[in-house]
């Protein structure tokens, strides 16, 4: 059997909100597809593979920063597969990668690196730069940051089954690179609103999401979470803490916790109107706790318990 028709989800209901609002908020667990390669990085990568293979190309190449939960699955992907693969990573300080535990975890897993700026790292979508890598890394596969491509949408709308489509008002997931909202964008009904709760401060990320659907049933919340990306405070892990303590679900604090917090802090200040049958995806992402306590222990934090 093929490693990606192994698939296992669930819905589980998470009792967070006062029943009496008439609320009701179901969490599908994608973050339980597999232990390493979970959520959304196996998505976007099923098809992605399949184009590899098809083409017969040696090398995967793709990008990230220090705590990225995609080039740690491309990493795993390449070894079960017996594919080379390549990390362009932002930010030249982290060559002593030892230092990093998801450099780390890649490295183990076979995955080489090449450190950029992040000034040339800002190039990494454009034609000039992929072409510079397709000439020094002969017969490469690249794959964008985050596995947002055609592709990779492709995989994110088979996310939600035809009783997800048929049974929730709302869809809600954390946005990174903007795939995965934009294959729940385009397999949802029309009548369902599709939250997407940005990980980065007025990203343009709804740029990207435009070239990939045609849907309008859709919002973006990308005001300052926390400060912006990977960044948090006490009020944000304390969160992270108690929820896993009620509900036995490990959030990232990244991208699912923050979705999670926001949308129980719209409904309980009365700024809720997307309709009360709500589904959250959890998108996975857990792999980065250990690095981002290390950083919690150095500001003087409370660090994240599970």
């Amino acid at each position: 059997m093929s490693f990606f028709q192994n698939i296992k989800t669930e819905n589980i209901y998470l009792n967070v909100l006062n029943l009496n609002q008439g609320f009701k908020i179901y969490m599908k667990r994608e973050d339980l597809i597999h232990p390493i390669f979970s959520g959304n990085k196996f998505r976007k990568l099923k098809y992605n593979l399949k184009e590899l293979k098809k083409n017969k190309n040696s090398l995967l190449i793709s990008f990230g920063g220090a705590f990225s939960n995609h080039l740690l699955a491309v990493a795993y992907l390449g070894k079960i597969e017996g594919i080379k693969t390549l990390a362009i990573v932002r930010g030249e300080e982290l060559r002593d990668f030892k230092l990093n535990t998801t450099l780390q975890k890649c490295s183990d897993f076979g995955m080489e690196f090449e450190f950029v700026s992040r000034e040339k790292y800002r190039e990494r979508n454009t034609n000039k730069y992929n072409c510079e890598l397709q000439n020094k890394f002969k017969n490469a596969y690249i794959v964008p940051e985050g596995g947002t491509n055609m592709l990779g949408v492709k995989g994110c709308e088979e996310i939600l089954s035809k009783y997800d489509k048929e049974f929730f008002d709302v869809v809600c997931v954390p946005v990174g690179s903007g795939g995965t909202f934009s294959g729940l964008i385009n397999s949802s009904l029309e009548k369902q609103k599709i939250l997407g709760f940005s990980a980065l401060n007025n990203s343009n990320i709804s740029e990207v999401i435009n070239k990939f659907v045609k849907k309008d049933n859709w919002k973006l919340f990308d005001e300052s979470f926390f400060g912006g990306y990977a960044k948090f405070n006490n009020e944000l892990i304390n969160f992270i803490n108690n929820f896993y303590k009620k509900h036995n679900i490990k959030l990232d604090s990244i991208y699912n916790a923050k979705m999670i917090f926001r949308i129980l802090d719209l409904i309980n200040n009365n700024n809720w109107d997307f309709g009360k049958n709500i589904l959250v995806i959890n998108t996975g992402g857990t792999q980065s706790v250990e690095g981002i306590n290390k950083l919690l222990k150095k500001k003087g934090c409370g660090t994240i318990n599970y």
